[in-house]
């Protein structure tokens, strides 16, 4: 059995639909064999309630994606979607609106451990299950040329709390990662892999 194989029987009956442009979730999901494609909708809304907390955030946001696609899916196509935060001593850090922001949250990143948190939602006509992942990152600490550099070199614009952990940020930076590495990346696959078997 190849791996394409291998991917059809974990998700027999359903063609899957990745709700993200990212392209380290494609990377990922595509790494399980399975055969997917890509739908995005423009403008959901990604606000949530202030009394949210953690894990609570990115499954909520999650959620909201997967409520805006279910509208208009088939009765064969399973949906997947997903939103990692970068979450530091209770802030939520998003995506950087400038350069300027994506140099302040990595001053504030830097020389002190924070939590990645991917939430993920599994939706089909008849069913829906969702679940957080959190992984915690130590950086260390960081010259303000090495700041720099990073966001001038890489525009780390489209990614929560301005880094990349596959790139030269992360090579440098992060001393040690206490949970999924992959779950910094976007998308908790080994933790998908095993809802899935079971969905």
């Amino acid at each position: 059995m190849d791996a394409q194989q291998h991917g059809l029987r974990l998700v027999e009956g359903y063609k899957v639909i990745l709700a993200s442009n990212s392209p380290r979730r494609k990377e990922l999901l595509g790494g399980l064999g399975i055969p997917f494609e890509v739908r995005t909708l423009k403008d959901i809304d990604e606000s949530y309630p202030d009394s949210l907390r953690g894990e609570e955030i990115p499954m909520f946001i999650s959620g909201k994606k997967a409520e805006a696609y279910k509208q208009a899916m088939a009765d064969d196509e399973m949906i997947i979607t997903a939103d990692t935060i970068v979450y530091d001593h209770g802030q939520v850090l998003g995506k950087p609106k400038d350069r300027e922001e994506a140099i302040c949250m990595l001053r504030q990143l830097s020389g002190h451990a924070h939590e990645v948190i991917t939430g993920v939602s599994i939706v089909t006509k008849e069913k829906t299950r969702q679940f957080a992942s959190t992984s915690k990152v130590y950086f260390d600490t960081l010259a303000d040329d090495e700041i720099i550099y990073y966001v001038d070199n890489y525009h780390p614009f489209d990614k929560a709390g301005a880094y990349g952990v596959q790139e030269w940020i992360g090579y440098v930076a992060v001393t040690r990662i206490e949970g999924s590495y992959f779950n910094v990346m976007g998308l908790p696959i080994q933790r998908l892999y095993t809802e899935l078997k079971s969905f």
